[in-house]
């Protein structure tokens, strides 16, 4: 087709276009309307349209990622590039989403920042700068292949206990660490000398509330990550009858509080709700989770708790997770139900994703699982995790509750293990197709136009589909970020029904700065006929409208 035409073309197809996304209100009401919903098309639950799916990719001691052997390469940084892009391909071959990647472990960082030193785990030793920015290529990658990037931060631990770490010796920090200037700052928690001792920032004082703050927003507002990601480190977990020496800080900041423990409740309160304003200040697209401990209360405790007798969150590490859901300070949460289903009072499975799923139920807060991948075929942690379907069955478990919109794994290395054949049943039975994230009705978004499908063409890898994105960022459309694309088997002009789960959908790729975008279906069989659609996504993976369906005979 000429140039002239194909722009003549395209405009037709965008003032249809501008008609079509004459859009609904919100984001979710506009890909409600233009997919229709599971209460009216019947849809596979075994193939969900959206879905959160993830690993965690730990760099603390170096779990998961980069691994203590880069240290020693030829090629540190090209060994650590190839790791990291290791782990991509085995999130897109378990059709995940996204990456929960952590990238300030103890108060470091893995990008340069102007305010605390270069994390240990890049190098080996403390401080060091690693010639490159890990933060600048975890995200560039990632989105490569239109994964999420979720920047996990952990915002008051300073150190990992000795040997391996600094213990309780401010004088084994990086040289340049803000502690050394600022030892008020932080306490040691067990006490030093006792094993297992490390150095926390002391959550009571405002300036390193507002310090933390300062140095995890600085990789928010200089790197494009999509989300930013607390695990369940606050105040420290309890160990034995060591108390926090936090008296004179509760004396100086109690900002009238009587009971310590509703102050440092408070504290913690303060953190989520600031950093979240934070956030949402800076780059309102850009989610914020946490993923705590998986009890809240017990109900013995609080007649809102969960049927369980296990540890509480609420009062052994200051975080009351149920405020955090019901204030919507946070955009999704990740309980860790690291627990199995059966006759476990403590914390039953079974029990507590029903907890949860009541708990965000008529908030905007999503609710993801942790799944304990680490414990499957560990027989330390008894028989229950030695059964192969023990993580699939909490996915199946999961379908029962429409709250529960993904998970998240822990941990990369456990996953890639796949003892027992556990990751590869949990991936069968349930990640068998891509999925969607799911949209978020309160993050921003614009009527993004459909795209015109400008070439399908047979090659010796599969067949080449090509399209343009009319209006793309411009006036009042939105911007395509990805694209969804379907496929279908024969020439099939497909309803609304037909996009309601995945189970045509074949992939989402990453949009780029390119005119025209392409993408090859490696898939596709020589002999048969298919039916393509394209469809738009913005980066809240906000779907938009239907367009013409191209046939490759």
């Amino acid at each position: 087709m000429k140039a002239t035409r194909l722009r003549a073309a395209g405009l037709a197809v965008a003032l249809l276009g501008t008609l079509v996304a004459a859009a609904p209100a919100s984001a979710a009401e506009r890909d409600t309307a233009t997919d229709a919903t599971a209460t009216t098309c019947v849809t596979d639950p075994a193939v969900p349209k959206r879905q959160f799916r993830a690993m965690w990719i730990a760099s603390v001691t170096n779990i998961d990622w980069p691994s203590k052997d880069s240290w020693t390469a030829p090629d540190q940084v090209a060994k650590q590039k190839a790791e990291y892009l290791a782990w991509l391909d085995l999130a897109q071959k378990l059709n995940h989403n996204a990456v929960v990647v952590q990238v300030r472990p103890t108060a470091d960082a893995f990008w340069p920042s102007p305010v605390e030193p270069w994390s240990e785990y890049l190098t080996g030793v403390r401080g060091q700068d690693p010639g490159w920015d890990p933060l600048a290529f975890l995200v560039e990658e990632s989105h490569k292949r239109n994964l999420e990037f979720h920047a996990w931060m952990n915002p008051y631990r300073v150190s990992m206990p000795a040997p391996g770490g600094a213990g309780a010796d401010i004088s084994k920090l990086a040289p340049n660490h803000p502690v050394r200037q600022h030892p008020d700052w932080v306490f040691a928690y067990p006490p030093a000398g006792v094993a297992g001792s490390r150095l926390y920032y002391n959550p009571g004082i405002p300036e390193v509330r507002e310090f933390v703050q300062t140095a995890m927003m600085d990789a928010v507002k200089r790197y494009d990550i999509d989300g930013v990601h607390f695990d369940d480190y606050f105040y420290p977990y309890p160990s034995g009858t060591y108390q926090y020496p936090d008296d004179a800080t509760f004396a100086a900041y109690n900002r009238g509080f009587t009971d310590r423990a509703d102050w440092r409740r408070d504290n913690i309160n303060l953190l989520i709700q600031e950093m979240a304003a934070k956030i949402k200040a800076a780059k309102p697209w850009v989610k914020f989770g946490v993923s705590p401990f998986g009890i809240w209360r017990n109900k013995s405790a609080d007649p809102n708790g969960s049927d369980t007798t296990g540890s509480q969150s609420y009062d052994i590490i200051s975080a009351d997770t149920r405020k955090w859901v019901k204030e919507e300070w946070i955009d999704y949460i990740v309980p860790q139900l690291y627990w199995y289903i059966g006759q476990y009072p403590a914390a039953d499975y079974a029990r507590l994703v029903p907890w949860w799923a009541e708990t965000v139920r008529g908030t905007n807060v999503q609710l993801y699982i942790g799944q304990a991948d680490y414990k499957s075929g560990d027989p330390a942690y008894g028989s229950f995790w030695m059964n192969p379907q023990e993580l699939s069955n909490h996915l199946t478990l999961n379908r029962s509750y429409p709250e529960v919109l993904g998970n998240v794994h822990f941990s990369a290395v456990q996953v890639r293990a796949n003892r027992l054949g556990a990751t590869d049943i949990y991936a069968a039975e349930h990640y068998s197709r891509p999925a969607l994230v799911p949209t978020m009705s309160q993050l921003p978004s614009r009527p993004l136009l459909f795209p015109v499908v400008t070439g399908a063409q047979r090659q010796d890898d599969g067949i080449r589909l090509s399209w343009r994105q009319p209006a793309n960022g411009k006036g009042p459309f939105g911007t395509a970020t990805g694209y969804a694309i379907y496929r279908f088997d024969g020439v099939v002009a497909a309803g609304t029904c037909d996009f309601a789960d995945a189970s045509h959908l074949v992939a989402s790729v990453r949009g780029t700065d390119d005119a025209v975008q392409s993408w090859v279906d490696t898939t596709a069989s020589a002999d048969n006929r298919y039916t393509y659609y394209v469809r738009a996504l913005d980066r809240s993976w906000n779907e938009g409208p239907v367009g013409p369906a191209r046939v490759v005979g």
